[in-house]
């Protein structure tokens, strides 16, 4: 399986002389290279119709305009046509590949990866990222494609790296966005006298995102253009969802965003940053003595605290279970959905509900409808428009008072050998008898989507250890839901981390 949590990544490396060391790059050392990405291209044509049309997006990456005439190349062998959407966010490339109708869209990116990295997103023609399934099938025929005994002809090489067509995904998306914050307006209430430091990772939004947001009144400026590159000590993907600093600490830090920061009144949003391909986005708040991040649980509060009518919430297991603990306290009325780690799991959870919709990472995806270009509704992850509904709802006069939060914790164990981790071997047992032998018997559990979780659940604790699909590191995450103080789980959580850097890295 060449396919992580959210497609293929890795570090672009050279390109090797044969298409079989290309896939062994990816599969040993996670590297990209530009024959891998042809390949990929070649792969992706027979799952497709002869002619159906692929748009490709891509972020600013030094290294992915090699990559995108690479895949194209791969896109054209196979008797595809090809549409170049430009330097884009992915939500971007999502809206263009509906408003393309393409057979596929393709967003070359690492998210907030190092800029050294790159990799790929596939999209279908509904604009739902690729199934497992799928996942499985293309990654065969990569490999099947690489050990054939064949002639490529490229003769023409600098033709077939050419596009069919060109579309400014970018600017669609800026219109689109037009639509969207007078929908989050009309649901909610339009943003006040808001002042905002933005971030956009030096991504396609560093060039736009301020000035569109001084025409609704938000008073914005954008601090990533200064970047050395994108995602260097800037954006979403440097923070976390537990940080907060000092206003001395926020004063010496590296992060652009933070460093950037004044003391202001406690309780105001001051800033948000998206990651380096613009699907999430984290906001930033002032506090007594600093500021700390809120995270996409938070986020999702806010707009559930406004909320009316009928909605459905999906949350991945990595959600702050307060949010499940505290529905029945609001004006709307929230059915519940847990889904696994990653934004096209929300999505499936709430592809056929007909309620208002919200899917949430605490990292800062929210999934939710937005309008579809061929009509009706479509779902996607677009880290500006969870900015712009955040603000809307915070607007609300008529608000619910916020709720008692619980206590959440993620740890990363990192350089971990995460063969090691299955969720279900020995390992996985001795963990399991570490943490009911402090907390007392435990649910064990996995989910669809998540072939390594174990989830270990007892009266509003949870315990949840999972391998990374992108990165060498297996992380355990604990919630606790409001009212549960319990010093134990912290405990059984301490062990389990010691026993899993011992038993997972070298």
């Amino acid at each position: 399986m060449l396919f992580g949590t959210d497609g293929i990544r890795g570090e672009v490396s050279n390109s090797p002389s044969n298409d079989e060391d290309a896939v062994s790059q990816l599969l040993e050392q996670r590297c990209i290279s530009t024959r891998l990405m042809r390949l990929v291209g070649e792969a992706l044509s027979r799952i497709v119709d002869i002619g159906s049309n692929v748009i490709i997006g891509w972020d600013n990456r030094p290294d992915n305009p090699d990559l995108v005439s690479s895949l194209t190349t791969g896109l054209h062998l196979g008797g595809c046509t090809v549409t170049h959407g430009g330097v884009c966010a992915t939500p971007a490339l999502h809206n263009a590949l509906l408003e393309t109708k393409s057979a596929l869209g393709c967003m070359i990116t690492a998210s907030h990866n190092p800029v050294t990295d790159s990799g790929i997103k596939v999209f279908d023609s509904s604009g739902f990222k690729t199934s497992p399934e799928l996942e499985r099938e293309i990654s065969e025929l990569i490999i099947q494609l690489a050990a054939e005994e064949r002639e490529v002809d490229l003769i023409h090489q600098q033709e077939l790296s050419e596009p069919d067509s060109h579309f400014n995904a970018d600017l669609a998306h800026q219109e689109l966005l037009v639509v969207r914050i007078a929908e989050f307006s009309g649901q909610f209430s339009h943003p006040q006298h808001i002042e905002l430091t933005v971030d956009s990772s030096k991504g396609a939004a560093s060039n736009w995102l301020a000035a569109f947001l001084n025409q609704y009144g938000i008073t914005a400026t954008e601090v990533s253009i200064n970047a050395k590159a994108l995602n260097e000590n800037c954006g979403a993907g440097e923070l976390s969802p537990n940080d907060s600093w000092t206003w001395e600490e926020a004063a010496r830090s590296e992060h652009i965003l933070i460093n950037s920061l004044s003391r202001s009144p406690p309780g105001k949003i001051i800033a948000g940053a998206l990651d380096g391909d613009g699907d999430r986005c984290l906001l930033i708040e002032s506090t007594e003595t600093g500021c700390r991040v809120v995270d996409g649980d938070e986020m999702a509060d806010h707009i559930l605290r406004s909320a009316k009518g009928d909605w459905h919430l999906a949350a991945s297991i990595e959600s702050d279970l307060a949010l499940v603990s505290s529905l029945d306290r609001l004006q709307a009325k929230v059915r519940f959905s847990q889904t696994a780690v990653g934004d096209r799991w929300l999505s499936q959870a709430l592809r056929n509900s007909s309620s208002n919709i919200l899917g949430v990472e605490d990292s800062g995806h929210l999934v939710m409808s937005a309008p579809n270009p061929n009509g009706g509704r479509c779902l996607v992850g677009d880290g500006v428009a969870s900015m712009l509904i955040v603000l809307c709802a915070m607007s609300c006069e008529d608000r619910v008072e916020a709720f008692e939060k619980g206590f959440k914790q993620r740890t990363s164990i990192k350089n971990s050998v995460r063969s090691r981790w299955t969720g279900d071997n020995s390992l996985a047992d001795t963990i399991e008898h570490i943490a009911t032998s402090k907390l007392g018997p435990m649910k064990r559990h996995g989910l669809i989507g998540e072939a390594n979780l174990m989830l270990l659940e007892i009266d509003g604790i949870s315990i949840g250890i999972r391998n990374s699909g992108t990165q060498a590191k297996t992380n355990v995450s604990l919630r606790i839901s409001p009212g549960f103080k319990n010093a134990d789980a912290i405990g059984a959580v301490e062990q389990i981390i010691t026993t899993l850097r011992e038993t997972l890295v070298d």
